[in-house]
């Protein structure tokens, strides 16, 4: 049944679980208003940036942002309320399509449930899980519920066809659509903010945007600026954060013999990584965005002891998202144990100058952007346009 055809006003129902998805799912409704014709309601669970295009959030995301085992434990009865509250609204609305964005641990509860009372609406999945980095078998499961995935990595539909979930399109990352902004962002301002000498060494810090990776990885962090400094290395190291995890960063770090310089706001991020010499960072988007600027790095991640225990289904030979995009391991990577500051010392030394691992890491950065790169219009406007063909029932 066609509820929504080209000459009518189309309904169609978002959730995202976490500031990302957010951030995802306002781009996405942009492009969809650009592209459809007739008016668009907008309905579901987002955050500010979905607001601003139209949507009014059934409750504030970080009722239900969490992520790992022992961070949805403590919330887990208000999550289970978020869950089915979303899914009446979503049943009531009759929208053309459903959209998840992201946050499975949230958001395919949702879609699950979705399915079972009405198997006729159309749930796209937007931001595929890592199943082809662990748990594998999620991904026929995700054929009962999931009419299409939108991926973000160029190797994601092919694990999909592999392993036998629902169709799955590369719509492109979202990072691709701002590389003319970073190549024309200009660093010096935040040089002549920090008075910074010319040829001043910069390191950047980045311990992630989450209370549980600041906490994890800022000691081993901090002690690793401790052996850098002792072996004679001088640098400069700045800490780009996000506002709600500033307090943290701010009072883990006041003992720290290195004192880090705070940066505060976007624009300035990507310009600290233009300066930086080198990165130690968290897994995650985070190691996309370095690349994309050129950034040599070192990467680091430790979960909690639940999520440690489950390593075993790991699947992928890297966790760094700019090595599964490159297809090698170029960028190296120290989890759980190896997450100590002895390796992460010696793995930033070399990065600071004239080496074979510098020259490496730069010549791989480069060839992110081609990995990356559509062969037409941008990732909002393809993830726009399979969205409408479902919601308008042009795909049964």
């Amino acid at each position: 049944m066609n509820r929504n055809g080209p000459e009518r006003d189309l309904r169609l129902f978002l959730v995202a679980g976490e500031q990302s998805g957010d951030a995802l799912g306002a781009k996405l409704m942009a492009a969809i208003t650009a592209q459809r014709r007739g008016r668009v309601h907008y309905l579901g669970v987002g955050g500010e940036l979905m607001a601003a295009h139209g949507l009014a959030s059934l409750f504030p995301l970080p009722d239900v942002a969490v992520m790992g085992p022992l961070s949805v434990l403590p919330r887990l009865p208000r999550i289970i309320r978020r869950v089915y509250r979303t899914v009446d609204a979503a049943i009531a609305a009759e929208p053309g399509a459903v959209v998840i964005i992201d946050s499975p641990e949230f958001t395919h509860p949702i879609a699950k449930r979705i399915r079972a009372r009405r198997p006729d609406i159309p749930i796209i999945d937007y931001v595929s899980p890592q199943l082809w980095a662990w748990r594998p078998g999620r991904a026929r499961k995700m054929a009962r519920y999931i009419d299409h995935v939108l991926a973000l990595l160029p190797f994601e539909p092919a694990a999909y066809t592999r392993l036998g979930g629902p169709p799955c399109s590369y719509v492109g990352h979202p990072l691709v659509e701002r590389l003319p902004w970073f190549a024309a962002l200009d660093p010096a301002p935040l040089a002549a903010r920090l008075a910074l000498p010319p040829g001043r060494l910069v390191l950047l810090v980045l311990p992630g945007s989450r209370s549980s990776e600041v906490t994890r990885l800022l000691p081993a962090f901090g002690a690793a600026l401790d052996l850098l400094r002792a072996r004679g290395l001088d640098v400069e190291v700045l800490i780009p954060v996000v506002a709600h995890v500033r307090p943290l960063i701010e009072r883990a770090v006041a003992s720290w013999r290195v004192r880090p310089r705070i940066i505060a706001g976007e624009d300035d991020k990507f310009r600290a990584f233009k300066l930086a010499g080198a990165a130690l960072t968290a897994s995650g988007t985070v190691t996309l965005e370095l690349a994309l600027l050129g950034t040599p790095m070192v990467v680091a991640y430790r979960v909690d002891v639940v999520a440690a225990r489950l390593r075993f289904l790991v699947k992928v030979p890297s966790i760094v998202l700019a090595n599964l995009v490159l297809g090698e391991n170029v960028f190296p990577e120290f989890v759980q144990e190896a997450c100590d500051p002895v390796r992460l010392a010696d793995a930033l030394t070399p990065l600071f100058g004239d080496t074979p691992e510098r020259a490496r890491q730069r010549a791989a950065c480069a060839r992110i952007p081609e990995c990356l790169r559509l062969a037409a219009g941008t990732p909002s406007d393809a993830a726009a346009e399979i969205v409408l063909r479902y919601a308008q029932g042009e795909v049964r």
